[in-house]
């Protein structure tokens, strides 16, 4: 795997007179999650900046982050976030819901010269979406918990009546290697009752792992509307990337389907790092994105 390359300053949207010169790095994204649910906000990042080298962290050994404390959270995240600085991300994307909610703006606050980009549900866009003014958020128990979700809620919700789900269990199993049986069926299932039950029309997705069960969301509630957030997560990346690399042009990035295939198999380095079993997210990424990566274990 080539760890880097140069692209002409055309492939990145701009004209040429805008690149820093013909041997500048490419721009180097950084992605972190604490498992693999991650890989569907770099997805959408390689369709809307495929230029890009991509290096992409999953802190497995310390998952689920749902079950730790906040300080854990926010030590881990600091430690994931300075490595991928080590490895030359001029931007770092956490593509975790709870870090976000725990750690980010701490992150932030830190005085770090380094653009973060987080996550958060999907709220604000769902109620703009619905039409019966009934929204499903789907989240982990942490993330449903949140004083981030609760203002999100009050500060988007006015005149909508909005259920919070949360699905203890969920992200685990769609991270399992027998995530095809039963199991995550009647996970899905589950979880989607309340939600028929409420009438929702539109759901949100809020767990980056959950993109992966949309096929099963979508069974078990018919004709409701989805929202993820990962491909407003990559168009923001692109804002930031911006101001850091003149080459970079978002209004002529690309949005991705939700179905669309993943372009991993040609195209500028992509890195893959785990704290736990590399194996385990080598295989996620083969079974859930056709990307076959070499992943290296993750000295932090």
């Amino acid at each position: 795997m080539s760890l880097r390359s140069n692209p002409p300053a055309a492939a990145l949207g701009v004209s040429p007179d805008a690149a820093t010169g013909a041997g500048t790095a490419p721009l180097r994204i950084g992605v972190f999650d604490s498992g693999a649910g991650g890989l569907s906000v770099l997805r959408a990042i390689r369709a809307r900046l495929p230029q890009a080298e991509l290096v992409y962290a999953a802190d497995t050994g310390h998952a689920p982050y749902g079950d730790r404390h906040e300080a854990e959270i926010q030590e881990r995240t600091r430690r994931v976030a300075g490595f991928l600085r080590e490895r030359g991300a001029q931007v770092v994307v956490i593509a975790c819901n709870t870090a976000t909610t725990v750690a980010v703006q701490g992150l932030r606050a830190a005085g770090e010269r380094l653009p973060i980009v987080g996550v958060e549900p999907g709220i604000k866009p769902a109620v703009a979406l619905s039409t019966a003014r009934r929204i499903g958020v789907l989240a982990t128990t942490r993330t449903v918990a949140s004083e981030k979700v609760r203002r999100l809620v009050q500060d988007h919700g006015s005149g909508a009546t909005i259920l919070l789900q949360a699905c203890p269990g969920l992200a685990n199993t769609i991270e399992s290697p027998d995530a095809d049986g039963a199991g995550l069926a009647a996970l899905v299932e589950r979880y989607s009752a309340p939600l028929r039950e409420a009438r929702v029309d539109v759901a949100v997705l809020g767990c980056t792992h959950y993109v992966f069960a949309r096929d099963l969301f979508e069974r078990a509630l018919p004709g409701v509307h989805f929202v993820d957030t990962a491909d407003a997560v990559a168009r923001q990346t692109a804002r930031l990337a911006a101001e850091v690399d003149a080459r970079v042009d978002p209004a002529s990035a690309s949005p991705v389907p939700p179905d669309a295939p993943a372009t991993f198999a040609s195209g500028p380095a992509l890195e893959a790092w785990s704290s736990g079993d590399p194996q385990v997210l080598a295989a996620f990424a083969r079974r859930w994105l056709g990307w076959a990566p070499e992943v290296r274990p993750m000295p932090c």
